[in-house]
């Protein structure tokens, strides 16, 4: 058993109430995670690098400790990687997002689609991306709190952001049409062309950025 069993429906607290509809569900891909969420392609590359100057430097026992220490690191990652993959579940319904985070401690953050303004898609590679949501209005969201499904840098005003999704732009674009109806007129929403640029619209605008 886990503590997930006790779902009546997958990545959701409670059963549904009257006239809502689950979209799509899906989960990070754990490879794509790993790569763009936890950087461990940057981390092997300082590590290889640390390791030739110690081995250019004639330190053959330093060439070992660091090479022991960049696989170690890269194998917690990674694992770090499966786990999030395993225990996280996003879901669209045609009433809110709903993220199913945490891999000690799970939590489920319900996101209302009127809430949400814009989206950017950012793509990862293949057909995988992220789609990070900002949201319109006050929430109590911190970024502490949504970490690692968050945005990376925006500590004042956290972004939600859907890691790694695999057939990202397909979800991005159902994402786009439920909110078009939840949302309500005169909603302002946001474009990210190159510089981000605000625009008002009776609904949400996806873009996507270049990786």
């Amino acid at each position: 058993m886990t503590e997930y069993d006790h779902e009546p429906i997958r990545g959701l607290p409670g059963d549904l109430p009257p006239g809502e509809q689950i979209l799509w569900q899906a989960s990070p891909d754990w490879r794509t995670f790993a790569r763009t969420a936890l950087f461990t392609r940057p981390l092997a590359i300082y590590f290889a690098a640390l390791a030739l100057l110690a081995l250019a430097g004639g330190n053959a026992l330093g060439t070992v400790v660091i090479a022991v220490a960049g696989v170690a690191t890269q194998g917690l990652l990674a694992l770090f990687a499966v786990l999030v993959a395993r225990t996280t579940v996003y879901t669209l319904t045609n009433r809110r997002v709903v993220l199913r985070v945490g891999i000690a401690l799970n939590k489920c953050i319900n996101l209302p689609l009127g809430l949400i303004g814009a989206a950017d898609l950012r793509a990862r590679g293949g057909d995988h991306g992220d789609i990070a949501l900002t949201l319109t209005g006050r929430h109590r969201l911190g970024y502490a709190m949504l970490w690692p499904h968050v945005r990376p840098f925006r500590l004042a005003q956290p972004q939600p952001m859907l890691r790694a999704l695999p057939g990202a732009a397909a979800l991005a674009e159902a994402l786009a049409k439920a909110c078009a109806a939840a949302a309500p007129e005169g909603v302002t929403t946001r474009t990210t062309p190159a510089p981000a640029a605000v625009q008002p619209s009776a609904e949400p605008a996806f873009h996507g950025v270049p990786a």
